[in-house]
Parts: C-alpha cells; sequence; structure tokens
C-alpha cells in the first residue's frame, strides 16, 4: 500500500476547461474579497467596528475598491520584485505581461502576500488622507475580515497545484504533478521511495510533499480568521484605535512563520538565512535555523505588529477622555 497521495486528476486549473481564461484562481479572489466584504459591511451595520469610521454605503464600495486595486498591485509588484528578481528587475514592464515568451496567454501568475499587504496598507493610507477617515479604524475593521477570505486564495493555489511543500512521508503527503523531480542516484531519495512504498526504477522520481496550501488555508484563514473575529472584534470599540491590525499582523505572522518550515521555498531565493545543516536542500526540512524569504517577512511583520501595539495603545490612552 502506498503511504502518500497522487494529486486528484479531476483536479484543473480552469473553470471550463475549454476556455483557458477563466481559472479557478481567479475565482477563488473574487470569493476571497466577495467574503471580506460582506463582513466588513456586517461589522459596520452592527456597530461592531470603531465608530470612527463612519462610512456609507457608497463610501463602502470606493475603500473596497482602492484596497483591492493597492492589494493586487502590491501582490504582483512584490512576488515579482521580491521572489524572482533577477527577471523583472531587468524588464519591469514585463510585470503586467500576461503572455509567455511564446506568446502564450499565461495570466499574471505569482502574488506574494506581503506585497499585497504592502499596497492594501499604501492605498488605505492615501484613501483615509483624501476622506478625512481613520486609517486604524478601517484597518482594524478590515483585519477582521480578511483571513476568512484568504481562506479561498490558498484553496485556489492548490487547485494549481502550485507553492508546494517540502518532501515528507506523511501518508497525507501528496504528489503535485508540477513539483520538481529527485535523481534516484541520490541515497536519501531512494530510501524515502523505500519507506512509501515508491517504485524508484526511473532515473528521476517526483515525491510526496507537505500540501502546505492547506496548511495556509486553515491556519492563516480558518485558525486567524475565528482569532481575529471572536477574540480581537469583540474588543476593538474598548482599545485604542490599531488594536486590532496590530494583532493581525502579529498572528498572521506567526503561523505564517512556522508552516514556512513546511513549505519549499522559492527555487530563485533558497534559504536567505543558512543557519543548519541542509541549507543546501530546501526541499526537505533539516533544520529550524534555514530561514527563508518568506520567514524574514514574517518577523518584520510581527515586529511591526508589536510596536504598533505599544504606540496605538499609549496613543489611545492619551487621546481618551
Amino acid at each position: 500500500m502506498n503511504a502518500y497521495i497522487q494529486f486528484p486528476e479531476w483536479i484543473t486549473p480552469y473553470v471550463i476547461p475549454a476556455f483557458p481564461y477563466v481559472r479557478w484562481y481567479g475565482l477563488m479572489y473574487i470569493i476571497a474579497f466577495a467574503v471580506a466584504w460582506i463582513l466588513f459591511r456586517r461589522m459596520i451595520k452592527t456597530g461592531k467596528s470603531l465608530a470612527e469610521i463612519d462610512l456609507k454605503k457608497e463610501e463602502d464600495y470606493d475603500f473596497f475598491f482602492w484596497a483591492i486595486l493597492g492589494l493586487l498591485l502590491g501582490a504582483r509588484i512584490g512576488s515579482c520584485l521580491i521572489y524572482q528578481g533577477d527577471t523583472y528587475w531587468k524588464a519591469p514592464w514585463l510585470i503586467f505581461w500576461p503572455f509567455d515568451s511564446a506568446g502564450n496567454f499565461v495570466g499574471l501568475p505569482g502574488m506574494s502576500f506581503h506585497g499585497g499587504v504592502a499596497g492594501a496598507v499604501i492605498a488605505a493610507l492615501i484613501y483615509s488622507r483624501v476622506k478625512k477617515k481613520s486609517f486604524f479604524a478601517l484597518a482594524d475593521t478590515v483585519s477582521c475580515c480578511i483571513p476568512f477570505g484568504y481562506f479561498f486564495g490558498r484553496l485556489g493555489n492548490f487547485i494549481n497545484g502550485e507553492l508546494w511543500g517540502r518532501v515528507s512521508t506523511r501518508p497525507w503527503a501528496i504528489v503535485f504533478p508540477y513539483a520538481g523531480r529527485f535523481s534516484t542516484s541520490e541515497e536519501w531519495v531512494r530510501s524515502i521511495c523505500d519507506e512509501i512504498g515508491m517504485a524508484a526504477d526511473s532515473a528521476f522520481v517526483n515525491l510526496p510533499r507537505h500540501p502546505s496550501q492547506l496548511y495556509e488555508a486553515f491556519g492563516e484563514g480558518i485558525l486567524l480568521g475565528l482569532f481575529m473575529w471572536f477574540v480581537i472584534r469583540p474588543l476593538l470599540k474598548s482599545k485604542a484605535p490599531g488594536f486590532g491590525f496590530s494583532w493581525f499582523l502579529i498572528g498572521y505572522g506567526a503561523i505564517r512563520f512556522f508552516i514556512e518550515y513546511f513549505r519549499e521555498p522559492d527555487a530563485e531565493l533558497g534559504f536567505i538565512i543558512k543557519g543548519g545543516p541542509g541549507a543546501d536542500m530546501p526541499q526537505i526540512f533539516t533544520s529550524f535555523l534555514n530561514i527563508s524569504m518568506g520567514q524574514i517577512l514574517c518577523f518584520f511583520m510581527i515586529a511591526a505588529g508589536i510596536i504598533m501595539l505599544f504606540v496605538t495603545g499609549a496613543a489611545g490612552k492619551k487621546s481618551r477622555r
């Protein structure tokens, strides 16, 4: 009996296989934004957000439009320049070019969550300044709604068969069709094949990996969403503005930092900090001291959240009567 799972053949990136321009990944983004918007409106209508927001429905649409635009721009630019820098720093016009070198339509593959957060924050800052709204009131409210939408984004990654995890012998590990193959001349590869019952009778083999997209969907989506919605949201009115946004940064950063140990680092970068053995083999876990770019960005998110928590808390105390 094989101790792994083959990626289901019936899962395809295309909503309609004969029409490749509509993909599940894009549809999942739409669902994610819709979920966040519905929860956002509910918080405002039920008075669970900070009173300083005072958004009318048409303003609600405007805010989400600019926030989503900033998120998409930031996510795409961040992905290209941080994780695929060699190509896009030399030819930045390719960042939003949806065709490959052969002229095939490939869309805009590659979105960075950290870049998306930066883009959305910049857009929200501009919006709040122009419309004279409280940035932290908006950020606190949105922060309670984002994780549940984020869940669908990671499902889109899984359907695409991308952002797979490191090699694993766990029975729920999955063989992703587009993952890199390993030479069976390597002893560790043959050892894993023997352990999981996979034939090693060819030159290269596709080993099972952690479904890290699903780990993130549960951890950064459901788990963080429950924490933000049921623990942080009820406290917003009794805390200084910035409380919710700070805890979102801390919570997401901490959960993602841990899950990154199961996710294979981007091939172009590998480990940024090579502090332990096996740093030249990012496909398998060997040490907690090997740190990826995603973990470094998460560390800065956690640090920013902690600093903001104290700074906004002090400001809030001074402004309260």
